[in-house]
């Protein structure tokens, strides 16, 4: 398993001549999640269900730019041809998350990180229910919770480098943490599960 520098310099490299494809994606992700967050209840419901085909969106460019097959700024709109099936895992991820917040803020953050491969899973397997993606990120996260939360905060200088410009930064930013995690989910996707099998073995 390659260490987060490692993760952190394979998003950088697979960044280079793609940034602004990267930094659109993110811009108009953004925006378009954002557009009724200031209304009281509508835009709650429009961001619960708006952010599931935007995810899968997202994870399908940043997959795409990992793996070197031609990242487009459509690929961000990929995730509404799977609407119900992104949609109905949002609502689990957001579901399960909140329960677990409501305990403590600590098993919300575990929460967080236990489904944060969702997506991914759901991209590479559409085949799979959400509820199933969500259980394979599960599986997959198991011993590795602690890998992913520490590469989240290795971002924390560059945000805060993001801030003293005015949260221009984060246009940049938000690209390279997206990159990174596409990396980790390569890197992890298919290794040993608790159980002793493979998530590859398991979608087989």
């Amino acid at each position: 398993m390659k260490k987060n520098f490692e993760l952190r310099a394979i998003a950088r490299e697979k960044l280079k001549g793609k940034w602004l494809y990267a930094v659109l994606v993110c811009f108009i992700a953004t925006i378009i999640s954002g557009l009724l967050c200031w209304i009281p209840f509508i835009g709650f419901i429009y961001t619960l269900i708006i952010s599931g085909p935007i995810a899968l969106g997202l994870a399908t460019f940043f997959l795409n730019l990992r793996r070197d097959q031609n990242p487009l700024i459509e690929n961000l709109f990929d995730g509404f041809k799977s609407f119900s099936p992104a949609l109905i895992l949002q609502l689990w991820i957001t579901l399960f998350t909140f329960l677990w917040t409501l305990l403590l803020v600590i098993p919300g953050i575990i929460a967080t990180l236990r489904y944060s491969l969702s997506f991914y899973i759901l991209r590479d397997h559409p085949e799979l229910k959400p509820k199933e993606a969500l259980e394979r990120s599960k599986q997959i996260m198991k011993g590795r919770k602690g890998k992913l939360f520490l590469l989240g905060l290795s971002f924390i200088g560059w945000g805060l480098l993001a801030v003293l410009t005015l949260s221009i930064g984060f246009l940049w930013l938000v690209p390279y943490i997206n990159a990174s995690l596409a990396g980790f989910y390569e890197d992890v996707k298919d290794a040993p599960l608790a159980s002793g099998t493979s998530a590859a073995a398991t979608t087989a």
